[in-house]
């Protein structure tokens, strides 16, 4: 019998302890590199382009000789305006990746020695930065679509003469929401939210290419795909796969976010849930890639994303309102 991947040590190319051994010089040095490998680590106003910078002797920050702007290693990026060093930064996207099927804010905060509000909103930033990968990218060949319902539970009443059918439009409490995902075999997955899975139809024109197959399950809301797809159903009351017709893989996908649901964040469902679905879909599509590889595209992605309208000062805003 062969060995699973994941048990494998090819998955196994980068250590946490190499990672929270580094000094805060050679973290930063290490984020240069990964920021500006465009240009051979060599730093570049993030305002103007400019090549031309130098650097101050006092402090770790650089200066643009063209339009005099001050930046430093983490300027412009998703964790502008840190409190944190940098290494810690590193660490925690080593930690985020080494987690299978996610890891929790609450346990991040333990491991980085956080309160939970940073944890939380670190985790929610390198989210971001994952799902840009995918900003506006399409999916073509074999392609399965399938969603699933998360939130809006509806407790029973505690005696059974009480009790009313939850399956019903009036019982339930308006957040339930499905992820209805767009997943090429052995290929990209997109992720989205909606109310209702026929609601995706005009995002699945929209990002699935002309001349791909479709593959779906026999709800009668997927029948307008074969207008412009050749699309493949299955019937799920008699069988889950036949004449090659199957959503295996997108259930694959689901099969991943209900652990994480289960096992690791409890709570998935309500504003968060396309960030959640992001993350899942980023560690589906990059299942058979090492941890050291998964830790470069990170950091790599937060490192090239721009400072977050979302995140940057959320708490604050929370407090506000």
């Amino acid at each position: 019998m062969s060995q699973h991947f994941l048990l494998s040590a090819a998955a196994r190319t980068l250590s946490l302890a190499s990672v929270a051994r580094m000094s805060e010089e050679e973290a930063r040095t290490a984020f240069k590199l990964i920021r500006w490998s465009d240009n051979d680590g060599k730093p570049y106003c993030p305002e103007c382009g400019c090549v031309e910078v130098c650097a101050y002797a006092s402090r770790p920050i650089w200066k643009c000789k063209a339009c005099k702007h001050q930046f430093s290693v983490t300027s412009g990026t998703i964790f502008a305006n840190r409190k944190l060093p940098v290494r810690d930064y590193l660490l925690a996207i080593a930690i985020f990746v080494n987690g299978a099927k996610g890891h929790s804010a609450l346990q991040l905060s333990r491991d980085l020695d956080v309160q939970y509000k940073t944890a939380f909103v670190l985790s929610h930033k390198l989210r971001e930065a994952l799902a840009s990968l995918d900003d506006g990218a399409t999916v073509k060949g074999a392609v399965e679509v399938d969603g699933a319902y998360f939130g809006g539970y509806v407790k029973p009443a505690n005696h059974k003469e009480n009790r009313r059918d939850r399956r019903k439009l009036e019982t339930q409490t308006g957040k339930r929401r499905v992820v209805v995902i767009m997943r090429e075999r052995n290929g990209r997955t997109l992720p989205f939210v909606f109310k209702s899975e026929g609601a995706s139809i005009a995002t699945i024109r929209n990002r699935v290419e002309i001349g791909a197959t479709v593959y779906a399950d026999e709800a009668s809301h997927w029948n307008v795909l074969h207008a412009k797809y050749l699309t493949k159903q299955v019937d799920h009351s008699r069988c889950y796969s036949e004449n090659g017709a199957n959503t295996n893989q997108a259930e694959s996908f689901f099969s991943r976010i209900r652990r994480s649901e289960i096992g690791i964040h409890h709570h998935i469902a309500g504003p968060y849930l396309a960030a959640y679905a992001a993350e899942m879909a980023w560690r589906e599509d990059n299942k058979r890639a090492s941890n050291g590889v998964q830790y470069l595209a990170a950091a790599d992605a937060a490192a090239k994303h721009p400072q977050s309208k979302i995140w940057t000062g959320y708490w604050q805003r929370r407090k506000a309102a």
